[in-house]
């Protein structure tokens, strides 16, 4: 995919010049962390809906083929789902107000929008074992004990796959980098409504605080398994 080179935007020189998008690289002890992977993306009808983007339709099968590459090394696997529980979406804060899709996780919604993908269920669905941390804000880590429980598993390299990449994608990355993780973006497993959209967030995110690696990488780095 061109959108995973900086050689891909028309000032991709310049970037370079300016020291922009050197190489994280992996580290020794990575995790898989999958982001708001449910029905809502990919089911006809969803405010939420995606697929109507080949790259953002596609996606799903990526991330089904990083959870069994993941689960096949022994890498840890973590979940990061939406729930609010008000009644009137008080703990959805700012962001209830300027997204009303938010309401798909909001407890009491009966259109199944937060329940896993139809596409590979029976992998897109948290195993025991896996860590599932629930947010209320675009990030894994704001308000959460994504960065504690990561830290417990010694993790020092998040693989982040999931939707949308101009949202929860690009805002857990950019936390990943502050919480001192090397975060490593799957482009092909992460989705967005647009491909405009897309490219030019994962061209940001690998310019400025994370690598943008292919499925292919990630899924070769993994099979390394946990070193020690």
């Amino acid at each position: 995919m061109a959108t995973l080179s900086l050689d891909s935007h028309p000032r991709h020189a310049a970037y370079r010049d300016a020291g922009f998008g050197q190489r994280l690289g992996w580290g020794r002890r990575p995790a898989l962390l999958l982001i708001d992977v449910c029905a809502a993306y990919w089911k006809p009808g969803s405010p939420l809906d995606l697929s109507h983007n080949p790259e953002g339709r596609a996606s799903v099968d990526a991330m089904a083929r990083l959870v069994t590459a993941a689960r096949t090394a022994g890498i840890p696997v973590v979940w990061a789902q939406v729930r609010y529980n008000h009644p009137t979406l008080v703990d959805g804060a700012v962001q209830a107000k300027k997204t009303k899709t938010i309401q798909a996780w909001q407890d009491g919604d009966t259109r199944g929008l937060d329940a896993p993908p139809l596409q590979h269920t029976d992998i897109l669905t948290p195993a025991m074992g896996d860590t599932v941390v629930l947010k209320r804000n675009p990030s894994a880590f704001f308000g959460t004990t994504l960065a504690t429980e990561l830290h417990l598993l010694g993790v020092d390299t998040v693989v982040v796959c999931g939707v949308s990449t101009s949202g929860c994608v690009r805002a857990t990355a950019l936390d990943a980098a502050c919480s001192g993780f090397r975060p490593m973006v799957v482009g092909e497993a992460c989705g967005d409504r647009s491909p405009l959209i897309q490219q030019q967030n994962l061209f940001d995110m690998d310019a400025s605080f994370a690598d943008v690696v292919s499925e292919a990488e990630a899924v070769g780095e993994m099979s390394r398994g946990c070193q020690p």
